[in-house]
């Protein structure tokens, strides 16, 4: 049993916090830049390049990538044989702190949803738990803001609709709020398990490098064809117009019951941000 001192995570989970604030993602910076290559309308052309100027600008002189430093999400994955010695959610919840206070970063979580009265700290965070195998933790911080949070839905399906039926609900889901999710978009999927399950399959879904395709044929195939036809709609990237609407498109899938197929889309716009690290 290997044991890890509370305190490690906190340092692990600031750091990611300010990292993932202040530099885009590879995998996000290298699509902007390939859109970039392929576009031929002006106002686009010129969105795109000043889209990779600001995350270039971000990361060099430190500052935020974007002014929503939003809602952080802590994804932990804890190996079987670890002990954590110490609490490690008031440890998490300390490293969002810290690096939110630090980073010189904007808090913008409320204590109440209807009272909004702001915390002052972007505490607490929501922090997602995973029992794995091994002797290590898997620390994965994803600041997500609201503009495109607020363009994600989620909808009870038929269980007999089809993939194409599918498909064509998640397009016409993207496509009513695309404009306002701060485009181009990634998009992260759910399908199956119960709702709350597929709400977090689409955010981890969101994880995953865009480029990386579901190692399941029909969902590649699934991923393909909404993204190709999400490129089609002309939003372009800050809804200008333009062929690239969306960066890309990971769905995961989970069983479900015979009665339902819950289907979970989550928007995360052009400064789609997160930052990882093994402890």
């Amino acid at each position: 049993m290997r044991e890890i001192e509370a305190k490690k995570i906190r340092e692990a989970v600031k750091s990611l916090a300010i990292k993932a604030n202040f530099s885009l993602r590879e995998d996000i910076l290298s699509a902007l830049k390939k859109a970039f290559s392929r576009e031929k309308k002006p106002y686009a052309k010129r969105t795109l390049k000043i889209l990779i100027d600001n995350a270039k600008i971000a990361k060099s002189e430190r500052i935020p990538i974007c002014q929503d430093t939003g809602f952080a999400e802590v994804f932990c994955n804890i190996g079987g044989d670890v002990h954590v010695r110490g609490d490690i959610a008031r440890a998490i919840t300390e490293g969002i702190k810290l690096a939110y206070a630090e980073g010189f970063l904007r808090k913008s979580v409320v204590s109440d949803p209807i009272l909004r009265k702001n915390t002052g700290t972007n505490t607490p965070c929501v922090i997602h738990y995973d029992i794995v195998k091994g002797d290590k933790i898997k620390l994965a911080v994803l600041p997500k803001g609201f503009g495109s949070e607020n363009a994600s839905t989620v909808t009870m399906l038929r269980p007999t609709a089809s993939e194409a039926e599918i498909i064509t609900h998640i397009v016409e889901a993207v496509k009513s709020s695309a404009a306002d999710a701060c485009p181009p978009i990634v998009v992260g999927i759910g399908i199956g398990g119960t709702l709350d399950k597929a709400a977090l399959l689409a955010m981890k879904a969101i994880l995953r490098p865009i480029g990386k395709k579901s190692p399941k044929k029909h969902i590649a195939r699934m991923e393909r064809e909404i993204l190709m036809r999400l490129n089609k709609t002309d939003i372009g990237p800050a809804g200008l117009g333009g062929k690239t609407t969306c960066l890309g498109v990971n769905i995961l899938p989970f069983p479900t019951h015979i009665a339902g197929l819950p289907v979970c889309i989550k928007i995360s716009c052009h400064a789609t941000r997160s930052a990882s690290s093994i402890i």
